[in-house]
């Protein structure tokens, strides 16, 4: 079977990870590497060994004629970037979040469909090796029906160190990590009814949240709460980026818990394993445990496009993530519950 040729639109910090995590992926190649700052580009592309190098993404799409296209720029080219690529018909994967409004990302998805062009969101956190684990556990049914839970990432890592960017966002914390934790309650425990936000600032120099807590009620009556933070407060204890997972069951519970070891506990005692991620040279140990789930998200994508597998992420599919992302504004800036339709 033939590779899928790709093109890469940007060459920023997380485009060398995400790049690398392709090159793991035998069905697919990138043939294209394209960044309006063509220095970068081009020094991205000896590292890695691709041909191709860009500065002008219309150009690139015309020329190269990639089989998709893979969107690793900043939150505000997310738009214009995808739009191309449904102009020239060709499939695209984007990042999170793939608009700045939920106005935005309807209008894209609804753009896509209309012009029958594949679109998916590169959102790798539910293909963590650990957090695939308990979702198998939790299908297994073990611990009973579920009824409360609660999802945790907080953190003392340095993050503004690596994407100083990021300070000057308004909307930081859940648009950029929290997207993922609620992205994962969707993945453990489906469709949201109503939540509930409170969030707060504790660094002086940035634009927006760096501490969240966001309660859902789920359609199957699951409690979940996902608290997130980046306080840069010296946590005692700091396992970034592990992601904490406590499900109640009504015969039991399920626990991932730190270095990743899951927990099972039932009427016959508590079953623990260790769940790690697989290592990959190229990965920053830093972010271990992220950049192995590009690899297997990655994998999946490339068989969504071939139409080997339906996509788990799709455009349709995200947009009820980010749903959820701006409701949790709406909530805390009124503070209240909201109620989610769904569509």
């Amino acid at each position: 079977m033939s590779k899928l040729r790709f093109a890469a639109f940007g060459a920023g910090f997380w485009a060398r990870f995400q790049l690398s995590a392709w090159r793991e992926v035998p069905g697919a190649e990138c043939v294209a590497l394209c960044d309006v700052d063509r220095s970068k580009a081009e020094r991205l592309a000896r590292e890695l060994g691709i041909a191709g190098v860009h500065d002008d993404p219309e150009r690139c799409l015309r020329e190269v004629k990639p089989d998709f296209a893979d969107v690793i720029t900043s939150r505000a080219t997310h738009v214009p970037c995808v739009e191309l690529a449904a102009r020239h018909g060709i499939p695209v994967i984007v990042q999170k979040p793939m608009a700045d409004s939920v106005e935005q990302a309807e209008a894209l998805v609804r753009s896509c469909r209309e012009k029958r062009v594949p679109l998916f969101v590169h959102e790798n956190w539910r293909w963590q090796a650990p957090i695939r684990a308990l979702k198998r556990a939790l299908d297994a049914r073990r611990i009973g029906t579920p009824f409360r839970a609660r999802i945790r990432m907080v953190s003392g890592f340095p993050v503004f160190k690596n994407q100083p960017y990021l300070k000057n966002e308004r909307q930081f914390l859940i648009a950029d990590m929290g997207i993922h934790l609620l992205d994962t309650a969707r993945f453990l425990f489906g469709e949201a009814e109503s939540l509930y936000c409170q969030m707060s600032r504790v660094h002086h120099d940035i634009q927006g949240e760096d501490v969240a807590i966001v309660v859902l009620k789920s359609e199957g009556g699951v409690a979940v709460t996902c608290e997130m933070g980046f306080a840069e407060n010296h946590l005692e204890v700091d396992r970034f980026p592990e992601t904490f997972i406590l499900v109640e069951g009504s015969s039991g519970s399920l626990e991932l818990a730190s270095d990743f070891w899951l927990r099972e506990t039932t009427q016959d005692g508590t079953h623990a394993r260790r769940c790690p991620p697989p290592r990959y040279a190229w990965a920053d140990p830093s972010y271990d445990v992220v950049h192995a789930s590009m690899v297997p998200c990655n994998e999946h994508l490339c068989r969504a496009i071939r139409g080997e597998a339906p996509g788990e992420t799709t455009g349709e599919d995200n947009l009820r993530t980010l749903r959820l992302v701006f409701a949790a504004y709406e909530s805390a800036a009124g503070d209240r519950v909201v109620a989610l339709r769904r569509e």
